[in-house]
């Protein structure tokens, strides 16, 4: 499972021209789901998410998470963060999960971080959204339960 995270003053996504979730500060969370990923893979992400010490304390530090800083998480769900763009000019997306699978993992993942406790919304699985967000920092981090960069 791959996710792109921003931290933001203010994040939303549109579906048809209609905001169907919206944070202000916290986590964009664009996520995608791999073929072959578990129930420990979103587990781990959720994690991860939720206590990542990327919001400044009183000294300006990274070092508060998101629910400390109290903040929210938006998470949208994104297989093109599993396309191959190495060969040729089309990336490829064999390594997306099928449909199926990415939207029982990808709901796991938003509804085991809402149970954290921390404000969740979501984009609609499937659907082209419009992704709207201003970036605090810029601080943006790339997770992967399968990979260490």
């Amino acid at each position: 499972m791959r996710a792109v995270v921003q931290r933001v003053s203010r994040a939303s996504v549109e579906v048809e021209g209609r905001v169907v979730g919206r944070i202000g500060r916290g986590w964009l969370v664009l996520l995608g789901v791999a073929r072959g990923d578990r129930d420990d893979d979103a587990d781990w992400l959720v994690e991860k998410v939720a206590n990542l010490r990327a919001f400044e304390d009183d000294q300006g530090k990274m070092n508060r998470s998101v629910a400390e800083a109290g903040g929210g998480v938006l998470v949208v769900s994104q297989f093109t963060l599993l396309g191959d763009c190495r060969a040729g000019r089309r990336p490829s997306f064999t390594e997306a999960a099928a449909p199926g699978e990415a939207e029982r993992l990808y709901l796991r993942f938003a509804g085991r971080l809402a149970a954290t406790g921390l404000e969740v919304a979501t984009g609609i699985f499937r659907a082209m959204m419009q992704v709207e967000l201003v970036n605090d920092g810029p601080v943006t981090l790339l997770l992967d339960s399968r990979r260490v960069f």
